[in-house]
């Protein structure tokens, strides 16, 4: 692990300079407000171009996040299309500034809705994106019908998608209130999926299988350390931190020390 990609995820005033001085390998953004339906937005006074020249010069990678009002596997046709609409828009944007994949969570089905439905939904959405850059799908916290919650529904909706062209995105907090055991996370999910493209590692504020999606800074939740260490150990995949701001170049500092 001496070559651990590390990043954060950063706010959208000049997040090529916050990274700097972060000191790490790559940085995660929203290209618009999480919960907003409008078209992306570039954090760049000259957009796209800007912010891809101003990454590559200062050798920063760059990952989306998906807006979170998107749900391409419900059934309510008032939020599936748009969802469908929203995910190319952000594919679309995260590809014009030279980002290396798209984060996207999983979603739901209604109470009423079978789950193979929602897994037919995502491979339709799947079916008609233009995936202008690799889709990593992410397990989620809470939800009694997510489709990337439980084990048993990743794997259902792994063996539909599993080949499409979409990747995999482990956060370790919401496995963790999601209900799945830390212990042996990073192979128990390479056991289903067979990879891991990008780990978000957050700690818990809740318990255990509590449903809540609240993250923590290192050590500072309910989640061992010791085993999220051996998750990206295991995972070897490139690090993206979702902590409270304030704990975030502690958690850097944590992580370099305990995998270099």
């Amino acid at each position: 692990m001496a070559n651990l990609r590390l990043g954060s995820h950063v706010g959208d005033e000049n997040p090529i300079e916050q990274a700097q001085l972060l000191g790490i390998d790559h940085i995660q953004l929203f290209l618009g407000a999480p919960q907003s339906w409008k078209a992306p937005v570039i954090p760049h006074p000259d957009g796209a171009d800007g912010l891809k020249a101003q990454a590559i010069g200062a050798g920063i990678d760059m990952y989306v996040h998906a807006r979170y009002v998107i749900n391409v596997a419900t059934s309510n046709n008032k939020v599936r299309i748009p969802s469908r609409k929203m995910l190319q828009a952000d594919v679309d944007a995260a590809a014009s500034i030279g980002a290396k994949a798209l984060v996207v969570h999983g979603g739901h089905v209604t109470e009423d809705d079978d789950p193979s439905i929602g897994v037919a939904n995502w491979v339709k959405a799947l079916e008609q994106l233009d995936m202008k850059v690799p889709v990593f799908i992410e397990n989620t916290a809470g939800g009694q019908h997510a489709m990337a919650r439980r084990l048993d529904a990743i794997a259902r909706l792994w063996d539909a998608v599993g080949d499409t062209g979409a990747g995999f995105c482990l956060d370790t907090c919401h496995a963790h209130a999601g209900g799945i055991a830390l212990s042996d996370l990073a192979n128990t999910i390479l056991g289903i999926t067979g990879r891991i493209d990008l780990i978000h590692c957050n700690d818990s504020r809740d318990a255990f299988d509590s449903g809540a999606d609240r993250h923590a800074n290192l050590g500072n939740g309910t989640i061992e350390l010791e085993d999220i260490y051996r998750c990206l150990k295991t995972a070897n995949a490139p690090v993206i931190l979702e902590t409270p701001r304030d704990g975030v170049v502690a958690d850097i500092a944590m992580l370099r020390e305990a995998l270099s």
